[in-house]
């Protein structure tokens, strides 16, 4: 019994209701999270979601693709704040996919969700560099 309450505690979930309905809709935050990493995913210039630790043993125990690594949601009543860790691809000028990414998300879950996006954060953890060190090598 005590597992089941830990379970349902740690699912947040924001609700949406009409004053003229009786209705409400509830949206986890981790469903507005992989709307934000969709869209980012989708950004010309961004190689990865930069994830914690966790998120990393995660996706290698599961085998699958975690779509919300990167993203920290925070909803409040009626809008959200979005945190994206991202790495960049070498070459990108950085202001440009930062600038894509907040466009995309926030136009992405506005729709989606009809929450108002108060802050898309984009937080740059590094740069990918694979694909320049594979260059020089098969250019030698």
């Amino acid at each position: 019994m005590e597992e089941e309450n830990k379970i349902t505690n740690e699912i947040e979930e924001v609700t949406i209701s009409e004053s003229t309905d009786n209705n409400e809709i509830k949206i986890a935050d981790d469903v507005v999270a992989v709307i934000a990493g969709v869209a980012v995913s989708e950004v010309p210039g961004v190689a990865e979601m930069a994830g914690g630790f966790a998120g990393g043993i995660t996706e290698v125990l599961s085998g699958k693709k975690n779509l919300a690594k990167g993203i920290k949601v925070e909803v409040l009543e009626k809008e959200t704040k979005i945190d994206v860790n991202i790495i960049v691809e070498y070459g990108v000028r950085i202001p440009d996919v930062a600038f894509e990414i907040q466009n995309r998300v926030k136009k992405a879950v506005e729709t989606m969700t009809g929450l108002k996006v108060a802050e898309v954060n984009v937080h740059v953890q590094g740069v990918a560099t694979t694909s320049v060190e594979e260059k020089e090598v098969s250019e030698q």
